[in-house]
């Protein structure tokens, strides 16, 4: 099975679909390796104007890194190894040249905010869930996307979702700006991209350059990447590992 299906939709909008919904559409290294390539192909496909990422299914959008295959990291230079390996993906997603959208079309856990987090525009489906739970694994976030959230929102509403590790409804992540439509299914979705889609995709790229020329001058990648240093010194400790164990348990 296909982990990651592209689609292209309204003949200029090119559907990433994380297609591992046995597993909430967790993300594995071969999805990392899926991403990346879609992204470089995107970004060279001139038929592309939009990228649009949702997850396979109705119960999940994705929810983070999947655990059955990282729980075997213990130490430091393991947990930056995987970890700036997705870093590396979501820094090409947020400075992707054209418009990227997260359609969270169900719940979006840890990793799974992230993904979201590195798109432009965040779109929610009514009734969906979601969450930076990082910090009740006593870890950070751990792709760089910490840094992106940051730059994104008033760091108020950042911080009160970082070190909260709620999960909240789409209503309220509209509230704090992580979100910025909340939809009652696909077709509004596409309404929604309808505005941008019959445009010039000169124009689009145009608008984007102004954000990525920004990041660029002030070092974004290095930032994520101490970021997700730090996230890789607290993943050797006791206390994370405890509870990845403590949750691997549970799912038995």
């Amino acid at each position: 099975m296909t982990s990651l299906i592209k689609t292209m939709i309204c003949d200029s909008i090119l559907q990433l679909t994380i297609n591992r919904p046995e597993k909430r559409n967790a993300i594995s290294y071969e999805l990392m390796d899926a991403f990346d390539a879609a992204i470089e192909m995107a970004r060279k496909d001139e038929a592309v104007k939009i990228l649009l990422i949702r997850g396979a299914g109705e119960q999940a959008f994705c929810s983070g890194g999947d655990l059955s295959v990282f729980h075997a990291l213990e130490t430091e230079a393991e947990a930056f190894s995987m970890l700036s390996k997705m870093g590396e993906v979501l820094y090409k997603l947020a400075t992707f040249p054209k418009p990227t959208i997260a359609y969270i079309n169900g719940t979006a856990i840890g990793g799974g905010c992230e993904i979201a987090t590195a798109c432009d525009i965040r779109i929610a489906k009514q009734g969906t869930k979601m969450g930076f739970v990082q910090g009740d694994q006593a870890i950070t976030t751990g792709w760089g996307c910490g840094t992106i959230l940051m730059e994104k929102l008033p760091s108020s509403n950042a911080f009160s979702m970082l070190w909260s590790a709620k999960v909240m409804t789409a209503e309220t992540a509209k509230e704090l700006g992580f979100v910025s439509e909340v939809v009652e299914d696909d077709e509004q979705v596409l309404s929604y991209l309808e505005v941008f889609n019959n445009k010039q995709r000169e124009v689009l790229e145009a608008y984007k350059s102004m954000l990525v020329r920004k990041w660029e001058q002030t070092s974004l990648k290095d930032r994520m990447m101490d970021e997700i240093k730090v996230c890789s010194k607290l993943w050797e400790k006791e206390e994370h590992l405890l509870a990845v164990q403590q949750f691997r348990e549970r799912k038995r």
